[in-house]
């Protein structure tokens, strides 16, 4: 049985940094960088049940009282009510791609979330998958600055299993969990429209979006019907290019005017030092992002990850997070309590 105490409530409302120009950064101090809302409440039930799925065994877990049970639904509760009715995007690649374990957490999460009114818009990915095909077909992936290089018959492969395979997948999941979900594109309703990658001669089939039309995404969310939307698009003439997830999922979370995005990462967020774990950056607003990339502290891969969101941001997404997508139910530790599961950046 587990020993939690239930703790006093606090507002699950983000709150904004209140001096970005105080933004320094020490070599191992958050706090200057952020003043956090997200109080660590080791011993909330809610918390503590969610990571004990970690490590605790189904014989366990059947050990919870009914009176944790419902203590643990109850802290819930206000962070039920604020975003229920509004919508969510979550982009899902990495790890919890890989892992079946991880991959059921994030199926899991998802129904959840939509069954307790969150209208919910999941955007994927799916490079290792891609990669396996390409070897079955001996043709060598090849990468620039982290882009996959895509051309016309890479740019084939992408299509067929982005879309025809890994979308399907997840659709199936979803809807063998309890929820209804339907399998899109980008190219689908002209949910996306590409143009060519300024860097198009090294890159081919690599695509930016050009614009966004949600229209047949709204209907399907208003009737709590879960879009799975694959990052593929195709310009005005109909070819079709490869998308960067990340950024498919910021777009069409500007575009809905979304309340959240959400990033599934396989790091632990916005780290001070990126090899240590423990100098993760629970808040920050796009001052205190910008400062620390020309400072060279958030660099490489993450990049690109914080530039989509403060695009989003300014254009209008409420908040954003960087989550840990290695860690199981990272969706429920961050939008359910008010610790998070990783970075959050506001505006």
């Amino acid at each position: 049985m587990l020993a939690a105490k239930t703790l006093p409530l606090t507002s699950p409302q983000p709150t904004h940094l209140e001096n970005s120009n105080a933004f320094s950064l020490p070599s191992r101090n958050i706090l200057p960088i952020t003043k956090l809302n997200r109080k660590i409440k080791t011993t909330t039930p809610l918390k503590s049940s969610l990571n004990s799925t970690t490590t605790v065994s189904e014989t366990s877990k059947k050990s919870i009282s009914a009176q944790t049970r419902v203590e643990i639904l109850s802290e819930a509760l206000p962070f039920i009510q604020k975003f229920r009715n509004k919508t969510i995007v979550v982009k899902y690649g990495g790890a919890a791609m890989k892992s079946e374990s991880l991959q059921s957490s994030v199926i899991d999460d998802i129904v959840l979330l939509s069954c307790v009114g969150l209208r919910i818009v999941f955007v994927h990915g799916g490079g290792p998958e891609i990669n396996q095909w390409l070897a079955r077909l001996n043709i060598k992936p090849s990468f620039l600055n982290g882009l996959r290089v895509t051309d016309a018959s890479t740019m084939e492969i992408v299509s067929m299993v982005l879309v025809g395979k890994v979308n399907k997948h997840l659709v199936s999941l979803i809807n063998k969990a309890g929820a209804t979900a339907v399998g899109l594109s980008g190219i689908d309703g002209r949910i996306l429209t590409a143009r060519p990658s300024p860097n198009s001669a090294q890159l081919g089939f690599v695509g930016d979006i050009a614009s966004v039309d949600p229209t047949i995404i709204r209907p399907l969310i208003d009737n709590g019907h879960i879009p799975v939307i694959a990052s593929v698009a195709a310009d005005v003439a109909g070819q079709s290019y490869n998308i960067n997830a990340d950024t498919a999922a910021g777009e069409l979370a500007a575009a809905l005017g979304a309340e959240k995005l959400i990033l599934l990462t396989d790091v632990a967020g916005v780290l001070l030092d990126k090899d240590d774990p423990g100098s993760l950056v629970r808040e920050i607003d796009i001052k205190g992002v910008k400062k620390m990339i020309e400072s060279g502290v958030i660099g490489g891969g993450m990049i690109p990850k914080v530039n989509c969101c403060v695009r989003s941001l300014a254009q209008g997404v409420t908040t954003t997070s960087i989550i840990d997508g290695r860690l199981k139910h990272s969706l429920l530790l961050e939008i359910l309590t008010d610790e998070g599961a990783g970075t959050m950046i506001t505006g």
